[in-house]
């Protein structure tokens, strides 16, 4: 396949962030390797997207702290970048709807063609009359005029061509996957959308059994095709580094940390006091 006709992919993970690992970055790397190695997929874009306060878990920091530290851990990306819609919004939001939201919002900044799993390449914009044509989502070089917005306009490297077909998937590690399986935890209806429509990048932790964990779901065997799980080095380091791990090296004075975090979100922690203590 040809640059102009693979699936452009943008990558987005939500969750506590609390706080950032070098795990979490590690899983967005192994994902675009592995979407790449696929030859169907590029990916332009990653999107961190830590939890609003309200969501009400325990020893959660204050979201002004997690926004400061995501950005410190991908300060050195081209292509990862921290959104902080989530955590403005005046209460928790599903991430059902933070996918639906960066969908409107891609849609409305290039004018490319966003398509769900199911969704063929001609189909036009979303929302827009089928009499209409979509707008190119990159122009060429040498033209001034760039798409313009908030600061979820940049989408990583630009392209050279007009016209793309655009995704945006859920990046998730498998113990979120697994959380699908769990009665009465997940709005049914979100989960149609999230794995019917939108897709997940599933990165294996702890040496997970995928396969088993998508038996014990019907919703996860219908869209089992929707479904790509990262595989890699199931023995991969940074598998077994959590944000837990990471808060207890941190009371216990653990010199470890340094394995889980990057040495400026340590710097940040330290400086601002966070975590010393096991209330956060």
């Amino acid at each position: 396949m040809t640059e102009t006709t693979k699936t452009h992919v943008i990558l987005l993970a939500c969750g506590s962030f609390n706080p950032i690992t070098k795990g979490h970055i590690q899983m967005f790397e192994r994902a675009r390797d592995y979407l790449h190695k696929t030859g169907r997929f590029i990916v332009i874009g990653g999107i961190v997207s830590p939890v609003h306060d309200s969501y009400g878990k325990q020893g959660l920091v204050s979201s002004r702290h997690r926004l400061i530290m995501c950005q410190l851990a991908v300060q050195n990306s081209d292509w990862i970048r921290v959104d902080p819609w989530e955590c403005y919004q005046d209460t928790w939001q599903t991430t059902c709807s933070v996918l639906e939201h960066h969908r409107d919002l891609m849609k409305r900044v290039t004018g490319c063609i966003l398509s769900n799993v199911n969704t063929p390449s001609m189909t036009p914009v979303i929302g827009q009359p089928q009499n209409e044509t979509p707008q190119p989502i990159y122009q060429n070089s040498n033209v001034s005029t760039k798409p313009t917005a908030d600061e979820n306009a940049n989408l990583g490297t630009v392209m050279r061509y007009e016209e793309i077909e655009l995704r945006i998937l859920l990046l998730c590690g498998s113990d979120l996957l697994e959380s699908f399986c769990i009665p009465g935890l997940w709005n049914e209806a979100d989960m149609e959308v999230i794995v019917g429509d939108f897709g997940i990048v599933v990165v294996p932790r702890d040496a997970a059994d995928t396969d088993r964990i998508m038996n014990h779901s019907s919703i996860l065997r219908k869209y089992k095709n929707n479904i790509m799980v990262v595989k890699d080095d199931i023995n991969h380091p940074m598998s077994v580094v959590s944000s837990t791990k990471s808060r207890l090296a941190l009371q216990h004075g653990d010199g470890h940390v340094v394995d889980y975090l990057s040495q400026p979100v340590i710097d940040y922690i330290l400086k601002s006091q966070l975590y010393i203590n096991a209330s956060g």
